[in-house]
């Protein structure tokens, strides 16, 4: 099985980098495959809405987005993390998912995702709520653990300090892992649940 985990973090060894690394140490015992995408410190531009992508299969900025696509497609579960921006994501967490969720024409029902977010004090579970979301308009059951799926960080290495937070982190994937491997044998058994045509109701006629 396989995880995409993506670290929204400008900083590749910072408090965010721990708590995903503290996951997949789990998903490493358990014989989980991960590939780690740090997308915080790229040049990632949000999403123009020119709708390129409904006729390509990708979307017109050839970045680290459609480099994920295929990895995102392949995967069981995607795991999303991000510091806490004035009770946000990082504003470049949120172009890139924008983006990825919108351009990819696959399905992705079922698959696992989990959001941990990180924060010297407040705003996480706003962050958490924001990220949620991508996953829920998706079909793709939501990762629960012990707390929600945070740490308090705020300088470089702190997170090792929350004792809390990195137990959060690894029930977090074991809870990922049961789900994503119970999910297997429930579609080897009786498959996907059945899908109505989409009914698109708007607002202004």
């Amino acid at each position: 099985m396989k995880v995409m985990m993506i670290n929204g973090s400008p900083h590749p060894k910072g408090n965010t980098a721990i708590a995903l690394e503290e996951m997949r140490k789990v998903f490493e015992q358990n014989g989980i495959e991960t590939k780690l995408f740090h997308i915080g410190n790229k040049d990632i531009r949000g999403c123009i809405s020119c709708y390129s992508c409904t006729k390509t299969g990708k979307c017109a900025f050839n970045d680290m987005v459609n480099e994920a696509a295929p990895v995102f497609q392949e995967s069981d579960g995607l795991v999303v993390g991000s510091p806490v921006y004035y009770a946000s994501a990082n504003a470049t967490a949120i172009a890139f998912l924008d983006r990825l969720f919108f351009s990819t024409p696959f399905d992705k029902t079922m698959k696992v995702g989990a959001a941990v977010v990180v924060a010297r004090r407040g705003g996480l579970s706003a962050t958490f709520d924001e990220l949620n979301k991508y996953f829920t308009i998706a079909g793709m059951p939501i990762a629960s653990s012990q707390y929600w799926n945070s740490v308090h960080g705020r300088e470089q290495g702190d997170a090792l300090k929350d004792g809390e937070g990195l137990q959060t982190m690894r029930t977090l994937a074991r809870n990922m892992t049961f789900l994503m491997k119970s999910i297997a044998l429930g579609k080897e058994k009786f498959g996907l649940p059945e899908k109505e045509a989409w009914i698109p109701t708007h607002f202004i006629r």
